[in-house]
């Protein structure tokens, strides 16, 4: 079939929309109509080459669409129900998976690097060459075939442009905060950079049960949206909020600190620690250039202090159960999606999304494919 797509040619251009072929799905595939995407920071990062890619390539990991065909051997899926793509595959067999940490799957680090598991390509340019997509998934297309590992189903009545922003953005900006970090009731945290990822640990942190939630974000707009999320302090920059962390802690500092700025950068690791307590835990969520190897920091933060460093991806999260669980929070009116989507877009607008995204004027922009 044909469909259209953003398809990236080549470190720093644009994304070009162009008219692509899609292959069937084959043997444990399934071939969905993407209703919706969330431009996520991480596509970015492969326009840029913070991320290693291959090109071409069609990004976009954080979709939600319908099953319109399945392949040979997927029995847990159907035609006509709709999904959720996880950004990390789960087998459910590996032994990542096994013990419970298949946000680590063999699979879903397979599939990461933009094949099918056989080893083969579904998408292809009108000159027939074989596109790559993002961690096999390729959600800036109308439609995509699949590993059925990426797939979690859920219901109906879940708005799709909404339920998309839970396939990334959402599951790890809440896991950072509940898992990787994990808050306890009356904790102090501190969450710096309110982008998608970020609004998302606000909120983790929230349910939580912490006492008081430090966001740390350049932009006024930022700031404000903050609150709404559950931060009960905003500040420009790290260094405004050290000295007023100590204070509002009584010299305590912050039990958890969450990095999810856009990019990370190794410099700011030392001012970072300052600000967290003894027996504290710092989550690096935010990715850094692959190209960066030196970090500033003294190490007798550990040993002296015992605090930690810890890294996540996807939040430390389990996609098949905590996909569903935040869209029954957000059924309940205790988790905000509506407020993460600041703008929406058509395809042909991609480029303008990525624009005001790196502008600071969204918090998470949705391509709408209806």
């Amino acid at each position: 079939m044909e469909t259209q797509a953003a398809v990236l040619w080549g470190q720093n251009q644009d994304w070009q929309i162009e008219t692509i072929t899609l292959d069937p799905p084959k043997a444990g595939e399934v071939l969905v109509r993407i209703v919706a995407s969330g431009m996520c920071h991480s596509d970015e990062h492969v326009r840029t080459g913070d991320l290693p890619g291959l090109f071409p390539i069609i990004a976009g990991h954080e979709g939600a669409g319908i099953v319109e065909e399945v392949g040979s051997g997927v029995e847990d899926l159907k035609a006509g129900d709709h999904v959720v793509f996880g950004f990390v595959a789960a087998c459910g067999k590996c032994p990542s998976c096994a013990r419970g940490h298949s946000n680590l799957c063999d699979v879903g680090g397979m599939l990461l690097m933009g094949a099918q598991s056989d080893g083969t390509y579904r998408h292809h340019a009108a000159d027939g060459t074989d596109i790559p997509t993002m961690v096999c998934l390729g959600t800036f297309a109308k439609h995509t075939v699949v590993n059925q590992a990426s797939c979690v189903k859920i219901l109906d009545h879940y708005p799709l442009e909404k339920a998309c922003l839970v396939g990334c953005g959402v599951t790890t900006g809440w896991g950072s905060a509940v898992y990787a970090a994990d808050v306890r009731p009356g904790d102090d945290v501190v969450v710096i950079g309110v982008g998608g990822i970020g609004a998302a640990a606000i909120q983790g942190a929230r349910l939580a049960g912490a006492e008081h939630i430090f966001a740390i974000d350049p932009l006024p707009f930022k700031r404000e949206m903050a609150v709404k999320f559950g931060a009960t302090h905003t500040y420009a920059s790290i260094e405004e909020a050290t000295a007023l962390v100590n204070e509002v802690t009584w010299g305590k500092n912050a039990d958890k600190v969450i990095c999810t700025m856009g990019v990370g950068d190794g410099s700011l690791m030392e001012s970072i620690m300052t600000m967290t307590a003894k027996r504290g835990r710092v989550v690096v969520t935010n990715i850094h250039s692959v190209n960066e190897t030196e970090v500033s920091l003294s190490l007798t933060w550990l040993t002296l202090m015992e605090k930690q460093i810890v890294g996540t991806i996807f939040g430390s999260g389990n996609m098949r159960y905590d996909i569903p669980h935040l869209m029954k929070l957000y059924d309940l009116g205790q988790l905000d999606l509506d407020n993460m989507v600041t703008n929406n877009y058509k395809l042909e607008e991609i480029n303008q999304g990525y624009a005001d995204m790196l502008a600071g004027k969204n918090i998470r922009g949705v391509l709408r494919y209806e």
